[in-house]
């Protein structure tokens, strides 16, 4: 199997790192070069740049704003987009709900919400886990009950990223009783203003507001957003996490971590002799480095493998991307935190969580060092748990 780029995709490679030079803001530029958290705004605004260019849905069909990229050219525009460093477009749209309903979908559904779903006109969220039914999605409880032309939905779901952010959510209710837990779950469209529904925040430890709490007291939600049939919530789930955990490794923004944290290790120094000069040092970014490699051969493995799927079909082996790119993601910004030191001790984020803290007395660059660290330490169980991608790895590739 050739895994080097044709002289096409190099040529695309170049036209792709060349826009995000000149497109991306410079105020969204400066945050992420430094780490730092973007606003909605930010997010919304990035996000219709690449509409306007015709790239924020790369991987749906062209005549819903896709492109006809292929899964080589796919592949490249994210990770220079990680390189760059610029956002991603808001992976709940774009990865998750969209594809969903373009391949399950009415007619109507598509008309309505994917036009609007590409440029972020709405926001979504992921209405999927909750107390006790996270890894085990299947023992889910939040129920929905047909009242005429309406579902009535009661229950609760947690760590729902964003949903503050949220104008609307994709959701599992329970819709049947009776037989595997799996067969009862139906796929719901719910707008998060709908009176009953309460978003609460959860405090994370980065000191950054996340993760939700959202509640369900009667809400009633148009039949008409039940998305396929009724009761086989658990076929779409699937086929949307296949499509979430390609894209969870993220190589590229690991790679971008890695370059970043050389560099300014050339500044930092331990006696007389620079941080990036140490042997310790050399030797871990230089584990790192290998484990990247090995990780993005494997990438380019899936990718062009994708040629011999059926369209949309996940493969069972994004479970080792996910599986080891999390775990890359982790040690990356482990290292930053190395280069770091205690600066990165320094400073908390003033948010809505109380009181202020105290200001940064290192380099800009050091205040969300320790924030990306413990964010980071979720990334192994979001997307489904690294302990579950070991359970597929397992049973799906090694048949064991």
């Amino acid at each position: 199997m050739d895994l080097r780029y044709t002289s096409e995709e190099t040529q695309f490679r170049d036209e792709v790192r060349a826009f995000f030079r000149t497109a991306l803001p410079a105020p969204i530029r400066r945050k992420m070069e430094l780490g730092q958290r973007l606003s909605k705004e930010d997010i919304v605004t990035w996000q219709r740049i690449l509409n306007t260019k015709g790239w924020a849905v790369p991987s749906w069909p062209v005549e819903w704003g896709g492109t006809d990229w292929g899964p080589v050219k796919t592949y490249i525009f994210k990770e220079e987009m990680q390189l760059a460093p610029a956002p991603d477009p808001l992976s709940f749209n774009v990865s998750m709900v969209g594809p969903v309903l373009i391949a399950f979908g009415s007619e109507a559904q598509k008309k309505h919400f994917l036009p609007r779903v590409a440029n972020l006109d709405y926001w979504f969220c992921q209405g999927f886990s909750e107390p006790g039914a996270g890894s085990d999605l299947a023992s889910l409880r939040t129920s929905a009950r047909l009242d005429g032309n309406e579902y009535v939905v009661n229950g609760q779901k947690i760590w729902t990223s964003r949903a503050h952010h949220a104008d609307w959510m994709f959701c599992l209710v329970r819709t049947g009783a009776g037989g595997k837990q799996q067969s009862g779950i139906s796929y719901l469209l719910i707008d998060t203003k709908t009176p009953g529904l309460t978003i609460r925040p959860i405090p994370t430890i980065d000191g950054e507001h996340h993760f939700n709490e959202v509640f369900f007291d009667n809400v009633r939600v148009p039949a008409e957003n039940l998305v396929g049939e009724e009761n086989k919530g658990w076929t779409y789930a699937k086929y949307l996490l296949g499509h979430e955990r390609v894209g969870i490794a993220r190589i590229g923004a690991s790679k971008q971590r890695i370059q970043r944290a050389k560099a300014l290790a050339a500044n930092v120094f331990v006696g007389d002799t620079p941080l990036a000069e140490t042997e310790r040092f050399r030797e871990k970014v230089a584990a790192i480095e290998v484990e990247l490699k090995a990780l993005e051969i494997t990438q380019m493995r899936v990718v062009a493998n994708a040629r011999n799927l059926p369209p949309g079909a996940p493969d069972p082996t994004s479970s080792i991307l996910k599986l080891k790119g999390t775990e890359l993601q982790q040690a990356t910004t482990e290292i930053l935190m190395e280069v770091a030191g205690a600066f990165a001790m320094i400073r908390q984020p003033e948010h809505l969580w109380g009181t202020a803290t105290e200001p940064p007395i290192g380099p800009e660059w050091t205040t969300t060092t320790a924030a990306d660290y413990f964010y980071t330490r979720a990334a192994s169980i979001y997307g489904g748990s690294n302990e579950i991608q070991k359970n597929v790895i397992a049973k799906r590739i090694l048949g064991l």
